[in-house]
Parts: C-alpha cells; structure tokens; sequence
C-alpha cells in the first residue's frame, strides 16, 4: 500500500488552488474547473469542488468544515517561509516554533480554515528521521 494523496473539498477550487500554489510554490495541474492536484515528490494535494461529491456518495464532505485534520509540509527552512508567506497568508495560528519532537513548525489556515503546518526538522533526530525525505 502507498498513501498517495489528500483531497480537500472545498466551494471555491480556483481561490485554494492559487492558495497552495503561491504558499508551496508548486503548480497545480488543473484538471478541470472542479479538479487540480499538486503534485509534490511523496504525495498530492488535491483539491475538488464541493459539486463532485455526489460522484462519491451525496452529502459524505462539506467543504470548510475540518476541524482535526493538518496537512503538513516538509521545508527546508521554515523560518524563511513565514517570512515569505507574512503579507500573504491571513491566519496564522502559530509563529515558527521549536517542537519537542524535534521540528521548527509553522501553523496557519488556509483560506477555507483548514490546518496547514510547514515544518523543518532541526534536532539530530528529527532530521535523521526525514533525512530521505528533504524538500525546498
């Protein structure tokens, strides 16, 4: 088994897209109007409109309604990114932070509330534990 994606649903595909792909700085492939995927080299970012649900079963998401879920990125310094992102992203829920598992984390909603956490690894451990995973 691989875990290959996360999709998040949302009323307004266009405005997250441009959301993901200014804050990740990754282009979305926009499959159609109701449909794009960011691809990153471990998993996708998918993002459909809330009228594709019933293509799953009517009624089973409602967009903007997460509230236990955090999509996390790995950086290379997240430090830099909030830095980049201030001016830009609206909700910061947490400034950059040493964690006590080893990561310096950036906490913030994107614009449908959902939990986005961009983290650098910066304890030996931690970054042992991401070493074949490093992004940019």
């Amino acid at each position: 088994m691989d875990f290959v994606s996360i999709r998040i649903i949302t009323t307004d595909v266009a405005r997250l897209v441009d959301f993901y792909e200014r804050t990740t700085g990754v282009p979305a492939d926009r499959v159609t109007e109701d449909f794009a995927e960011l691809r990153l080299p471990h998993a996708t970012l998918a993002i459909g409109s809330d009228r594709t649900i019933p293509l799953f079963a009517p009624g089973s998401a409602r967009p903007a309604a997460n509230s236990s879920v955090i999509i996390e990125f790995l950086v290379d310094d997240v430090d830099r990114i909030h830095r980049n992102l201030t001016g830009f992203v609206t909700d910061f829920v947490k400034e950059p932070t040493t964690m006590p598992w080893g990561n310096r984390a950036l906490l913030f909603r994107d614009p449908d509330g959902n939990l986005v956490n961009f983290f650098t690894p910066v304890t030996a451990e931690a970054v042992e534990r991401f070493a074949s995973r490093r992004a940019s």
